[in-house]
């Protein structure tokens, strides 16, 4: 197969290799980080958890990033992206002690939430490093298959990593405390990945970096103007991170209804029911999976603007069709359909937004894409919040993502035609 044979391809180059490397310890620790937080936040026997307040934990710790990340994204076009990748994860790894010991001295929800958002913020500027560092790695022919494998194992990892913090919450008696500082661990081990490549590796190119803060700073502003004026002018870009962005913003109404389902309707008891969302979390992480398989072959019969319309298509039909019951056993095929279909977008999207776009711009639009995806799933939150009853069943929310995904594949539809 083809496919194969671009993966052995690609696992050979010792560059990619070790920057996939950083990416899965890296992605590892987000996820036993944010089963930490969940755990604490949404399954706690002493919290009475409501959609708005999953809204609320969600705006606090996303939101106010989305006002810096733009800014972010200029110093990633402007700073060395392996020292990002290299400081960001010694600073995450600081970050989470100190979350751990929030949770040990029951401070009050704001620190900690204050605590959790500091981590999240550095968490988005790495990923959005990565993905902007990714072409300097691989050759234009096998972008495609090097964005199925890449980001598709970085969520695997995240997936494994939570299934580690169920595993290690029950050893250690239920101590969040104890989860988050694995997490610290493991996002060390990550910056001391990062160490293997040179400075220089990931660009961006030696005249464009600015090592002083005050320097690069200074910019920032004309870089932002000029990276959305690049943006509007890459047009197939443009449509696709929006197309990308809806769909996250359905993936996010989702989740919540997922969450108080287990929270709620279908356990008796808080470990019964963070015991359902580990399992649902699992299933998703597969359609993940599926997608690194599918989409190589999907993006070249469709290309990666017909995929992602065929991807928000299928999400139109099944999501409804699974998610109406509002039993486990569909629910959790339709956890696998919406990982396949919304990590078979997001490879797509990430494949047109590289293509598209020069090496100079990427890190500031792919921050860009990163704000974009906070806002979206913060919206859907907040969305969620007024439409779930407090067992989470929701008829008029299923519908609603159903036609949102349609309008997707319509529009997408018509710009393949243009």
């Amino acid at each position: 197969m083809a496919v194969v044979g671009d993966l052995r391809v690609l696992l050979r180059l010792r560059d990619f290799r070790r920057l996939l490397a950083v990416r899965l310890v890296s992605q590892g620790a987000d996820g036993v980080y944010q089963v930490a937080l969940a755990a604490y936040v949404v399954f706690s026997p002493e919290k009475e958890t409501s959609p708005a307040a999953i809204a609320s934990a969600m705006a606090v710790l996303l939101l106010p990033y989305s006002l810096v990340g733009p800014f972010a994204g200029v110093l990633l076009d402007r700073w060395r992206r392996r020292q990002v990748l290299l400081y960001g994860n010694v600073l995450r790894a600081a970050l989470a002690s100190v979350t751990a010991v929030l949770i040990l001295s029951g401070t009050p929800d704001w620190l900690f939430y204050a605590s959790a958002l500091c981590v999240t913020a550095v968490n988005r500027f790495v990923l959005a490093g990565l993905s902007a560092a990714l072409p300097r790695v691989v050759d234009a022919e096998r972008l495609v298959i090097a964005n199925s494998l890449s980001p598709t194992a970085g969520t695997l990892a995240a997936t494994a990593g939570g299934g580690l913090a169920f595993a290690v919450r029950i050893v250690a008696a239920d101590s969040d405390a104890v989860v988050v500082l694995l997490g610290a661990a493991l996002y060390l081990c990550s910056a001391l990945a990062s160490l293997r490549m040179s400075r220089e590796l990931l660009g961006p190119e030696p005249e464009l970096v600015q090592p002083r803060l005050g320097t690069a700073l200074a910019g920032t502003a004309r870089g932002l103007l000029a990276g959305v004026r690049h943006l509007s002018e890459r047009r197939p870009a443009a449509h696709a991170l929006i197309s990308m962005t809806l769909m996250r913003f359905c993936f996010g109404a989702l989740t919540v209804m997922v969450l108080m389902l287990c929270r709620y309707a279908w356990a008796s008891t808080e470990d019964d029911g963070l015991a359902l969302l580990g399992v649902a979390v699992g299933v998703s992480g597969a359609g993940f999976f599926a997608a690194a398989v599918v989409t190589p072959w999907a993006a070249g019969r469709f290309g990666p603007r017909g995929w992602l319309m065929v991807c928000a298509g299928a999400a139109a039909v099944l999501e409804p069709a699974l998610g109406l019951p509002f039993a486990p056993a569909p629910m959790l095929i339709a956890a696998f359909v919406l990982g396949l279909v919304t990590q078979g977008a997001k490879i797509a999207t990430d494949t047109v937004v590289q293509a598209a776009v020069d090496d100079g711009f990427r890190g500031r639009i792919f921050s860009l894409y990163d704000v974009l995806f906070n806002v979206a799933f913060v919206g859907a939150a907040g969305v969620a919040a007024l439409m779930l009853p407090p067992d989470g069943k929701s008829v008029p929310l299923v519908v609603t993502v159903a036609v949102i995904y349609a309008a997707i594949a319509v529009a997408m539809a018509r710009f393949d035609d243009q």
